[in-house]
């Protein structure tokens, strides 16, 4: 079973994507990493959306810029959660892909990440998981505590540096 789904629009935005993949892999987490366009391949889209429906998926991520609505197009097609990354790709510094994603018509909502934020798609797609999975909720709840321990460390080194 494919838990989760990742849709960019171009290979171009895999540099931003693949932190979204690591993330997924690491919690041990299946996924489907995979190009298809809202305006380009729309019977792909569809065609994608139908078979990981029959394989149990669960969230969907979908990344994209400027025009941005591969998201909008994915939610259209499934009541599964949809999570969007708006891709600065274009001149406007990815306000475009912004507004794209985080205007969705009533009934047909898209969870939007910051500009760039694949990891922290990954992050919320493995948090609605863990609603009724308890390994992926350990692992969560193990990864935030190393973050703290991160961030401990890092201050307790800076006030020995500079406070005695």
């Amino acid at each position: 079973m494919t838990q989760v789904a990742i849709f960019i629009g171009s290979a171009s935005d895999t540099p931003v994507v693949d932190g979204c993949a690591d993330v997924l892999k690491k919690l041990g987490i299946s996924f489907r990493y995979t190009i298809t366009s809202a305006h380009r391949t729309p019977e792909r889209t569809a065609e994608l959306i139908d078979q990981l429906e029959s394989d149990g998926c669960q969230v969907y991520i979908c990344a994209a810029g400027m025009a941005a609505h591969l998201a909008g197009a994915v939610s259209a097609r499934t009541i599964k959660p949809v999570i969007g990354i708006p891709v600065a790709g274009s001149g406007l510094g990815g306000l475009d892909a912004l507004y794209a994603t985080v205007q969705m018509p009533s009934g047909f909502p898209v969870a939007t990440v910051a500009l760039n934020g694949a990891k922290n798609a990954a992050w919320l797609a493995a948090q609605i998981l863990a609603l009724h999975d308890d390994r992926i909720a350990s692992l969560i709840q193990k990864e935030r505590e190393g973050y703290k321990r991160s961030v401990e460390k890092a201050a307790a080194e800076l006030e020995s540096k500079f406070n005695g």
